[in-house]
């Protein structure tokens, strides 16, 4: 069902009035003549493209995204945080909003410079050094006024107004001729690079000029204003920002062909030098568009906060439920636009504020980014839900994130930084504070299922020629009805999948598929699933099955977690209750039949001794079991809880060959370049009153785990195999498919 549209709310002119008046703002009238008289046309036209190499892709994600969803209140904060989810979203939107907020108190700073004149005469003849406070701290009085009285409504009709100044401004800049009246450069020279300058001088004058290209969104923080923002955003904001790149190629052509360098550097308000009735009519241009500038901001801004306070996003609760509070049938931010005069009326005060305005260009990049980042995920993850009316291109979103990464750099290392920083530590705050609140949402899970698609196809596609030994790694299946009962096997599933290996976990449920079972399934999962933690590596999962049987035979058919066959499964039993052994035993040979390691874990119900390390028992018995025993401690020991244990071989070799076989588990060792010291292999002459199995009780009895090699013909006579160790603590028996060779 489509979404009502609201029928009271703006149309689309104000969000391109909005953008348009905030992109020809104070830097054309202030400094775009000191970067043409700096880098020539031609280099200021590269400034131009570069900063729209990262505005363009901007405007059209954003355009993107606000046609295949409903985009409310908050505008650029709510597409983010829809899509990477309230955490990260509040982290970016309160940077958002305090970029917002003091560009209200930049845009009346620069107000001030129409009045140059006037603060000249009056210095020189009355007041000496007369404060430029005098005109900005009244207007922004002013401003904040007509917001909290008249609402953005009255806001639009201002807008309207000062946008028409601003027309005929530049029309009348256009109509201008030459300082001196006479031809100042020939097309030639017009259009030379100056590579000298470029080099030098490129990214200071970009880091400069580039704030003029950011109003390309303002119109997209009146998105809970607007009938239909699907419509409304896409247009506005694509429109004025193309417009406004053309405009500024003809006017850095003008003011090429219409002044020299010098005059260009040295005279910040040199259009007043160009444009017919300049020394009137550049000034009211100026007035106009760091008015409208300031306008676009201050509707913008509380907008952001009152979405921020809805979303219970500040770090505050109180704050929260007071700008989140709205007045009238439009809901019109009161609170928070009382909060954003006051912080910009602060930094309008203070009056200089080079500093934080490089810090809050960051801000507006990392906004930038983010939203570029976020269509070009939607477009990789493919989710079917992404349906956008007006489509972009994958590559131009990552042209854009990849463009506001680099710019950030290149314009002030320090600030770039720092911006990160401060970002991460108010993410580390808002992630404590909302614990509740998911990070990433499924915007990321597209990406990563298409990402893990891809790989599982490559890998597949990869494996018909590697063959299947080398660079052998574990990909083990457990299975167990007793999940609830005893955690070793998921534990030792977790050590083995920590780094080295994958682990699937596949909880049994002995009854026949119905919904009723398949509900119990779900409850059980989301158990495991909660006791098992956030740190667990191991993918689980439950299976409903008539029969132990049945469902080994339904798992060695399955992939396991790395998309490709698993090579082990792993069963478990409790050393305490010898009933467990039998459907084991009874069950091996059908593991086996599909080429499958065997693992047997005999757990007891007493807490693993991590400081006495691993025990690997060899024996002449099942020798193919050893190298893949020795592999298995190697990569269980990779495991944190491990840290402060160590693996011991023990071998009983018979009587008068004792140096030899160390020798040649030295050699493989050595050979296998695992961290395991000789000192740490023994091996045990045989004694014939005395059985291997006492012998292992007695090297073993305090290890942490001991493993223990079997082969498969001992289960047809009996089931003996796993008994006689009850003086150990977990066991791990293996039984290896084939011989694995360390290399």
């Amino acid at each position: 069902m489509a979404v009502k549209e609201k029928k009271s709310g703006f149309g689309t002119a104000p969000v391109f009035f909005t953008a348009i008046s905030t992109i020809l703002g104070a830097i054309l009238f202030l400094r775009f003549g000191y970067a043409v008289g700096t880098l020539g046309f031609m280099g200021t036209i590269f400034i131009v493209l570069i900063g729209h190499m990262v505005t363009i892709p901007t405007a059209l994600a954003i355009s993107e995204i606000a046609t295949n969803q409903r985009v409310e209140g908050g505008g650029e904060y709510f597409i983010i945080s829809r899509s990477f989810g309230l955490n990260i979203g509040a982290t970016i939107g309160i940077a958002l909003y305090l970029s917002q907020a003091i560009s209200v108190a930049f845009y009346i700073i620069a107000f001030t410079e129409a009045f140059a004149p006037l603060f000249t005469w009056v210095s020189e003849n009355f007041w000496p050094g007369v404060p430029r406070q005098i005109i900005s701290v009244p207007a922004m009085f002013g401003l904040a006024v007509l917001m909290l009285t008249k609402g953005a409504s009255m806001g639009v009709k201002a807008l309207y107004f000062v946008v028409a100044i601003l027309t005929i401004s530049l029309v009348m800049f256009f109509l201008g001729g030459n300082t001196s009246g006479e031809e100042v450069a020939h097309t030639a020279e017009i259009f030379s690079i100056q590579f000298g300058n470029l080099s030098s001088n490129f990214f200071i004058i970009f880091a400069i000029i580039f704030p003029a290209f950011t109003g390309m969104t303002a119109g997209v923080g009146l998105s809970g204003d607007l009938r239909n923002p699907g419509k409304s955003i896409p247009i506005g904001t694509v429109t004025a920002t193309v417009a406004g790149m053309i405009i500024y190629f003809f006017i850095a052509y003008k003011l090429a062909a219409s002044a020299t360098a010098d005059e260009l550097t040295q005279d910040y308000q040199i259009m007043k030098q160009i444009a017919l009735f300049g020394p009137i009519i550049i000034p009211l241009g100026l007035a106009a568009s760091t008015l409208s500038s300031a306008l676009g901001s201050i509707m913008v801004a509380p907008r952001t906060l009152q979405a921020l306070g809805m979303d219970d996003s500040l770090p505050f609760k109180r704050l929260n439920k007071v700008v989140a509070k709205g007045k009238g049938a439009n809901k019109e931010p009161v609170a928070a636009t009382l909060l954003t005069s006051i912080i910009a009326l602060v930094f309008v005060i203070m009056g200089e504020v080079d500093s934080v305005a490089q810090i809050i260009s960051m801000f507006f990049m990392v906004t930038y980014g983010s939203i570029c980042l976020i269509s070009f995920l939607y477009h990789f993850g493919a989710d079917p839900a992404y349906r956008p009316v007006f489509k972009s291109r994958w590559f131009i979103s990552l042209i854009g994130f990849v463009f506001c990464i680099w710019l950030m750099f290149k314009m002030n290392a320090k600030y770039a930084n720092i911006s990160i920083i401060l970002m991460v530590l108010l993410y580390l705050i808002i992630s404590y504070l909302h614990k509740d609140r998911g990070g990433m949402q499924s915007i990321f899970q597209g990406a990563l299922f298409q990402l893990s698609r891809k790989l599982q196809i490559f890998i597949q596609q990869e494996s018909k020629e590697t063959p299947k030994d080398e660079k052998w790694r574990p990909s083990v299946v457990c299975i167990s009805k007793s999940s609830f009962e005893r955690d070793k096997a998921m534990r030792l599933l977790g050590w083995i999948s920590n780094r080295f290996g994958f682990g699937t976990y596949i909880h049994l449920i002995e009854d026949y598929f119905s919904k009723a079972a398949n509900n119990k399934s779900e409850e059980q999962l989301n158990r495991l699933l909660e006791i098992s933690g956030e740190d667990n590596n191991v993918y689980i999962d439950t299976l409903i099955s008539p029969s132990f049987t049945s469902a080994i035979a339904q798992i060695i058919q399955l992939p396991g977690i790395s998309g490709m066959p698993n090579n082990m499964i792993l069963f478990e039993f409790d050393k305490e209750n010898k009933e467990g052994i039998k459907p084991i035993v009874e069950n091996i040979a059908l593991a086996r039949s599909a080429n499958l390691d065997v693992g047997v874990l005999a757990s007891v119900n007493r807490k693993v001794n991590f400081k006495h390390g691993i025990h690997v028992w060899i024996k002449q018995t099942d020798y193919e079991n050893s190298n893949l025993m020795i592999l298995l401690s190697y990569i269980i020991l990779g495991h944190p809880d491990w840290r402060k244990g160590k693996i011991s071989i023990f071998e009983i070799a018979p009587v008068g060959k004792v140096e030899e076989h160390r020798q040649k588990l030295i050699q493989t060792i050595q050979t296998g370049r695992l961290p395991i010291s000789p000192g740490n292999i023994e091996i045990i002459e045989s004694n014939n009153d005395v059985s291997a199995k006492d012998t292992i009780c007695q090297y073993s009895m305090d290890a942490g785990l001991t493993l223990i090699g079997f082969r498969e013909e001992q289960l047809k006579h009996s089931d003996q195999v796993f008994d006689g160790y009850e003086a150990l603590g977990d066991v791990l028996f293996v039984n290896a498919s084939k011989e694995r060779t360390i290399e």
